[in-house]
This record gives C-alpha cells, structure tokens and sequence, in this order.
C-alpha cells in the first residue's frame, strides 16, 4: 500500500506536466508585457500625436499597436491550447487506473461506490481550461505594472499597491466564509444524487407499489438541504465578488483624479492621467478574476483534495508472474469472509476440496453465505482470513485479465451490458460468430434469440430490447458458459426459468461436465441437484456437511446421518484477524 510519503498517481500526473505550466509561464510575460500596449498607445497619442498634430506618428503608431495586438492574441490562443493538452494528459494518465479504482471500490464496498472520482477528475481538468487559472498566471506579474506606473509617478504606485491589498484581501475574506459551506454544499449534493441513483435502479417496485411519493419526499429533503447550503454559500461568494468588481472600478476611476491632481501639480503629463488608469485597471484584473473564480477553484480544490486522498489509500496492485491455463481445482482453507462494510463475519471458518470436473451443489436456507461463498471462490471479494486456491495458488495470485476468460460466472441478480446480445455473450470482447452461437446452444438459448427482432445483434440493456428475466438469465449463463471456462460458479441460475429452463440448464451443466470443467452450483431447488458429484450444506455461516450427492441428500432426510458422510464442526471464532491487505 502506498505510504503517506510516496507520490500519488495525480501529484505524479501534475508533476510530469510541469515543463507545460513552465511555458505558460513564459506566454503568460509575453502576454502581460503586451498589455503595456494599450497605456504606452495612449501616452504616445496625447504626449506625441495630440502635441505635434503629426498624422504620419498617428498612423505608424496605430500599425505597430495592431501587430502587438495580433502577436498578443496568437500568444493567448498558443497559451489556451497548451493548458487544455495539460489538462487532457493528466486525464489521459488517471482516468484507466480511476476506472479499475471505482471497480475496485464497488467490489469492497457494494453500494457505497460512485463514480465521484470521475467527476473530480473531470472538474480538476475544466477548471485547469478554463478562464479560472490565468488569474493565477497574470496575478504574479503585478510588480511589471507596478514599475511602469512607479516611472509615471511613484503616487501612481503607491495608489496601485494599496489597491491591490484591498481586492487581495476581499478574495481571502472570500475563500474562508465560503470554504466550508461550499464543502458541505458538495457532499449534501453527492448523498441526494447518490440517493437518487439507487432508487432508480429500483424503478419498476417504486412505481408498482406507489412509493414515488415517499420516497421523492426523501430526496425533495436532501436536495433542499443541498439548495440550501449552496444558496447560502453562494450569496456570501456573490457578496465579496460583486464588491470586488465594483471597488475594482471605483479605483479604476479614482486613478483619474488622482492623475489629474498629479498634473495640475506639474508631476505628470496629462497623457499618463489615462495611461495610468488603464495600467491600474490591468494590474487588478487578475485579482478581481481571481475573486470572481474563486468558487470554481475552490471546488476544483476539494475535488483535488478528495481524489488525492483516495489514491493513497488504493493500494498498489503488485504485477503477477503470468500462471499457466487453470485446470479447475478448488480449495478452500478456513476462509473467514466479513461483510464489507458492518465487518461482521458472513463466512466463518469454511473447508472445502472440488477435483478439477466436479459438480458441486451448494444449499442451504436464506442468509446462510451461499452467494458469498460464490464470491469468495471467485476472488471477486476480500478475505478476512484463510486462503481460496485455484491449482494450488492463491486465487488472489491470479491476474484478472488472464484467469477471466477460464471463469464463467452466472450471479443471482442478472445484468445484461448495454450492447447487443451478441457483444454480452463474448463479454464484449473480440467476437467470434462460432463461440457465441456455440454458448448459445449450450445454454439452450440459441432458438430463443433467433426469434427476436433482430436476432443476437438485438440491443440489450438501456435503451435497449427489455427481456424477461428468464431470457436474461438464459443469456447470462450463456455468457457465463462462452469458450467453456474451465470453472464455472452458477448463483440460483433457475430461479427465473420455465420447465424448459430446467431442462436447458441441467443438459448445459452436464456438457459442461463432460467438457472437463468444474461446476459450482447454487440453489434452493432440489430438482437440479442431481446432475451433481457432491453437495456442500450451509448453515449460519459455517460448513455443516460437505460429500457424495446420495449420502448428502440421505443424510437431509429425517433420519440418522450416515457414518460416511462428513460432518463439519461448527467452528468458534474467537477473533477475526485485521484485514491488512485484501485477499491475503
């Protein structure tokens, strides 16, 4: 795991950029030494033109002003391009490792996940493109301006200076009346939208049992609170910034008075009266910029501070030397599995061996850890204790990528991806015509996707066909069964099937045996166990039996348990061991 003191991936990113922000820099001189211009032009027109009514100066004073202009707009536009390709890299460098981290997220955490890392990501690059960032270039070059007005008149600068402190100080006032109410306008509005997102994925109950208006009174309420943290935020922000523009103005104009005072005194020509209000008004444009933007930055801020904090708290994932093809064989050594977030037991203590080609039926009642057992030999999540082995690695050990196309995993809660039937079948990977239509026969799903629409290019997902969810499930153990894995993990695969279901999915489960791999299925139903080798019973949480089919099924009978068969001693957990790594 990273340590406070290594860098993270985003202050890596931002680091790489800095040669870019370095010509910025040098764009940002060359930009602010050419906003002299327009003061010099007018100094030159009433000192020079106005005095020797020479029309030739006019003219040739008006040509060098246009090209200075022209150079300083291609110098802007070279300055915006950079900062946008700054931007897009340090997107490009993060967004595929936030991806895997958002996934990541969501397999320790179900249901506490978000994409919010992607929305901090995206708010750190538009503000980094935006207007926001060349106050905080054009800022720094201040004392430029100061030194041409201190050659008109020190009064002038001291003038400037002053001013400058004030609209300083009104964007610092700004930032620490706002700064918390704009972070706590953030997270109200993460929990409303979070809010939002999970009941909509829960659409069809909501409306069929006529919760709407509950349960949009209970968003109603999180998105005032939002409203109103933002709205009151977001007057004091108004507040300083409308200040800050006026008094910007208002000393803008100041400077005319003062400059006419410096002439009548003899101090200044009048020519530097409206040179000097112009530089002045150019000096604390930044500033006011920097007030007016200062919402946006400081959001960008917390956005900067939440990803950064997240990225040190992901650990690195370690490369894996690359195993050979799995055959299939399981093994299970006192696995302890805690529920992500409560850190309650789920699994306590579990032992169990599956030969390679096994057909393993797992049962027991409602909340016994079947599905989590389905988990967990899947490496899909974390152990407390104890180790789940794939050919007598750590399945943990494993990389992903190269174990996935061996695995085929049918869930209780089916999800189909938005794309054709044909892109979920081969897990959007490359397609292959022959594999698909074979997993399709497989599954006994081949004549049922023939007779839709468009066949297997009929959009599934949303904004696409809607199945039934038998056909979902038909499609997902055909998904499941795409390339015969070599070790298959079915979750209640007919919980939603018809009597034709059954008998599709049982003649897959025994091509499937006969094809050599290895078959974990979960079920209530005791119809489907008997194309099974063995069966594994839970209860609470522990293994009470695990053997031979018959034995298993007699032993459940009303009667005295077989001496053959394996009984499993509850085990008493006494501590569950701190999770320091996952999987391990």
């Amino acid at each position: 795991m990273r340590t406070n003191q290594a860098r993270t991936l985003l202050e890596q990113a931002i680091k790489d950029t800095k040669r870019g922000f370095f010509y910025v820099g040098i764009f940002s001189l060359f930009i602010n030494m050419l906003m002299l211009v327009p003061s010099l032009y007018m100094l030159q027109v009433y000192d020079r033109v106005m005095a020797s009514r020479s029309i030739e100066t006019l003219v040739l004073l008006t040509i060098i002003v246009a090209v200075l202009f022209a150079t300083k707009g291609l110098l802007e536009m070279v300055r915006s391009r950079i900062l946008v390709r700054i931007g897009n890299k340090i997107d490009l460098e993060l967004n595929s490792h936030l991806f895997d981290v958002v996934f990541y997220l969501a397999r320790l955490a179900p249901g506490k996940a978000s994409t919010q890392p992607m929305t901090d990501l995206t708010k750190i690059r538009q503000f980094m493109t935006g207007q926001g960032v060349f106050a905080f270039f054009d800022a720094p070059w201040f004392p430029i301006y100061l030194f041409v007005m201190y050659l008109f008149s020190p009064w002038l600068a001291l003038f400037a200076v002053f001013s400058a402190v004030l609209i300083l100080s009104i964007t610092i006032i700004n930032d620490q009346t706002t700064k918390k109410g704009l972070a706590q306008a953030n997270v109200a509005n993460s929990q409303a939208l979070s809010y939002i997102n999970k009941n909509i994925a829960n659409a069809e109950i909501v409306q069929a049992m006529g919760m709407n208006r509950d349960i949009k009174n209970r968003w109603l309420k999180k998105h005032y609170d939002f409203l109103n943290i933002q709205s009151n935020a977001s007057d004091i922000a108004g507040k300083w910034t409308n200040l800050s523009r006026t008094l910007r103005q208002f000393l803008q104009s100041l400077t005319y008075g003062l400059g006419a005072f410096l002439a009548i005194s003899g101090l200044i020509s009048p020519g530097m009266i409206i040179a000097g209000a112009v530089l002045l008004g150019r000096a604390l444009a930044p500033l006011d910029l920097l007030t007016n933007s200062w919402k946006g930055f400081a959001d960008t801020r917390e956005s900067y501070k939440r990803l950064n904090a997240l990225l040190k708290k992901i650990p690195e994932i370690p490369e894996t030397m690359k195993l050979p093809a799995p055959n299939g064989e399981i093994k299970l050594e006192n696995v302890v599995v805690l529920a992500p977030i409560t850190q309650l037991p789920i699994l306590k203590g579990i032992n169990i061996d599956i030969n390679a080609g096994e057909v393993v039926g797992i049962v027991g009642p409602s909340a016994s850890g079947k599905s989590t057992l389905a988990r967990a030999l899947l490496g899909v999540w974390p152990l407390g204790n104890g180790k789940v082995r794939l050919d007598g690695a750590d399945i943990h050990r494993w990389n992903n990528l190269e174990l996935g196309p061996y695995i085929g995993y049918l869930p209780q809660d089916i999800e189909l991806f938005e794309g054709s039937i044909s892109e979920n079948i081969s897990r959007f990977g490359e397609l292959n015509p022959d594999d698909v239509v074979e997993a399709a026969k497989i599954a006994g799903v081949h004549e049922m996707i023939l007779r839709l629409p468009q066949g297997y290019d009929t959009i599934v997902g949303p904004g696409g066909a809607t199945l039934s969810g038998g056909q979902r499930q038909r499609v997902g153990l055909a998904r499941a069964l795409y390339r015969r894995p070599k070790i298959i993990v079915l979750d209640e695969p007919n919980s939603n099937l018809d009597e034709e279901g059954d008998k599709a999915l049982l003649s897959a489960i025994l091509t499937m045996k006969k094809n050599g791999s290895t078959v974990v299925l979960i079920t209530h139903k005791l119809s489907v166990l008997r194309v099974v080798d063995k069966i594994a019973v839970l209860a609470q949480g522990t293994l009470s039996m695990y053997g031979e089919r018959d034995e298993i099924l007699n032993a459940l009978k009303p009667k005295a348990i077989p001496s053959s068969v394996k009984t499993v001693k509850k085990p008493t957990i006494t501590a569950i061991p701190k999770m320091t790594n996952p999987g391990e």
